[in-house]
C-alpha cells in the first residue's frame, strides 16, 4: 500500500494512541494561541518547529530533518508530513486533517499549503529565524500568494509555551528523576584510567533503563583540559588522576527534559577547583533567591553577576544564567521561550521552568559545571533536579 492507504488503515486502528495529553489540554493551548493571533491580526500560523508542532498536536518522531508543517487558522489545523512520517502523524496526534507528500518529492509541499493559506489568510505568521523554515518553502509561497502578507511571529507560540501546565510539570519531574539516575551511574563509574566514553556509556545505560526516550542531546562527558571547551563531548579520552570530569545529562519523558550538570574529581580536588566549585554554588544560590514572580529576568541575571564577580576575570561563562526547558527534539533541549540574561525585561511567572547552566571554565585547564532545573512557584522556586553538590564521588 502507498502512504495514503497506510494513513487510512492506521487511522482506523491507532489514531491518537500515543498522544501524550488529553484533548482538553490541546484545546486550551490552541485557544491561547488563537487569542494571540487575533490580537496580532494574524489569520494563519505556518509552524515548522517540531517542538511547537508537538506542543499543539502531540506529533513526535526522531526524524526531525525533514520538512513538516502545521497550519493553524481560527478554526482549523492542517498537519503536513512526508510519507515516511505518516505513521507518527497518525499515532501521536488526533489532528483530523493530515496530508502527506512523497519523501523524495519536496516540491509537492507547496500546493496543500497554498490551498490552506489562500482560503483562510490575508496575513500569515511565520518563524523567520528558526532553522526548520526552508527558504524554498517561504519563497515558493510568497511567489504563489502575492496577496498574502507574511510576518514574523516566531515568538507567538513560545509566549504560550513558557508557562507549563500541571501535566507538563509532572513530565519534567519524571525527567529530573531519570536524569538523576543517569548521573548517579556515571559518577559511580568515574575513576582515573578509564575513558570519558566509558563514563558516558554507564550514564546512558542508566538513563535508558530508567525510562528515558531518545534524548534531545546525548549525555555530555568531558575530562581535564577538554572540559574547559564549551560544547565538547566524550571522545575516547582517558581520565587522568585528580582531574575534573564534567557531566551534563537530560532525560526525555514524553519529550520533556529537565537537565542537570555535575562535576566530580577523579581523585582529590585542588584548592582552585574547590574555589571555582564554590563559585558555581554561590551563583546558583543567588539565582534561587532572585527568581520570584514579578522579578525580571534582568534583575536575576544582575544578582547572579554579582555572585560571579570574584571569578569573572578568571573563568569563561556564557552569559546566560538560565534558559527555559520543556518539550524539545534534537539537536537541543533548550526551549527558547526565555533566557535569564542581561536586558531580559520579561517577568517570572509561576509555571515557568528553567535550567541554570552554571559552568565556569579556565581555558586550557579545566571546567567545573553544576546546575539545577527549577520551577517558578507562587512563592519563589522549587528545585526539580537533585544535585548532590559535591566534587567527590560517593
Amino acid at each position: 500500500m502507498d502512504f495514503n492507504a497506510y494513513q487510512k488503515a492506521l487511522t482506523l486502528q491507532s489514531r491518537g494512541s500515543e498522544c501524550p495529553f488529553p484533548p482538553e489540554e490541546y484545546d486550551q493551548r490552541l485557544a491561547r494561541v488563537r487569542q494571540l493571533m487575533e490580537a496580532d491580526d494574524i489569520d494563519a500560523l505556518l509552524l515548522t518547529d517540531s517542538s511547537d508542532i508537538f506542543y499543539l498536536t502531540g506529533y513526535s518522531t526522531f526524524e526531525v530533518s525533514v520538512h513538516i508543517a502545521l497550519v493553524v487558522t481560527t478554526s482549523s489545523l492542517l498537519l503536513q508530513v512526508p510519507s515516511i512520517e505518516m505513521g507518527p502523524a497518525i499515532v501521536t496526534t488526533r489532528v483530523d486533517n493530515v496530508t502527506g507528500y512523497r519523501w523524495e518529492g519536496i516540491g509537492e509541499v507547496l500546493l496543500p499549503l497554498i490551498d490552506a493559506l489562500s482560503e483562510a489568510a490575508d496575513t500569515v505568521g511565520i518563524d523567520s529565524w528558526h532553522g526548520s523554515l526552508r527558504l524554498g518553502v517561504v519563497e515558493g509561497l510568497k511567489a504563489r500568494l502575492p496577496g498574502v502578507r507574511f510576518v514574523d511571529a516566531g515568538g507567538l507560540v513560545k509566549k504560550v509555551r513558557i508557562v507549563k501546565s500541571e501535566m507538563e510539570i509532572n513530565f519534567l519531574r519524571r525527567s529530573a528523576s531519570v536524569t538523576a539516575e543517569g548521573l548517579r551511574a556515571a559518577v559511580a563509574a568515574v575513576r582515573a584510567g578509564i575513558t570519558d566514553n566509558e563514563v558516558a556509556a554507564a550514564g546512558a545505560r542508566a538513563l535508558l533503563d530508567a525510562g528515558s526516550e531518545f534524548m534531545s542531546m546525548q549525555p555530555i562527558v568531558t575530562t581535564g583540559p577538554r572540559s574547559s571547551v564549551i560544547h565538547a563531548n566524550h571522545k575516547r579520552c582517558p581520565i587522568e588522576p585528580d582531574e575534573p570530569v564534567f557531566l551534563e545529562f537530560g532525560a526525555a519523558w514524553h519529550r520533556y527534559t529537565a537537565p542537570m550538570m555535575q562535576t566530580v574529581i577523579a581523585g582529590k580536588p585542588s584548592a582552585q577547583m574547590q574555589k571555582v566549585f564554590e563559585g558555581c554554588r554561590k551563583v546558583v544560590d543567588a539565582l534561587l533567591a532572585a527568581v520570584k514572580p514579578g522579578n525580571t529576568f534582568d534583575s536575576a541575571a544582575r544578582a547572579a553577576e554579582k555572585a560571579l564577580a570574584p571569578l569573572a576575570d578568571k573563568v569563561f561563562f556564557s552569559g546566560v544564567f538560565g534558559y527555559t526547558v520543556g518539550a524539545q527534539f534534537p539537536p537541543s533541549w533548550v526551549e527558547g521561550s526565555g533566557f535569564i540574561a542581561r536586558g531580559g525585561n520579561t517577568t517570572f511567572k509561576p509555571g515557568m521552568v528553567f535550567h541554570l547552566p552554571i559552568c565556569l571554565r579556565i581555558p586550557g585547564q579545566w571546567g567545573i559545571g553544576c546546575s539545577e532545573t527549577i520551577l517558578v512557584t507562587g512563592q519563589g522556586v522549587e528545585v526539580l533536579t537533585d544535585n548532590p553538590w559535591t566534587l567527590t564521588p560517593a
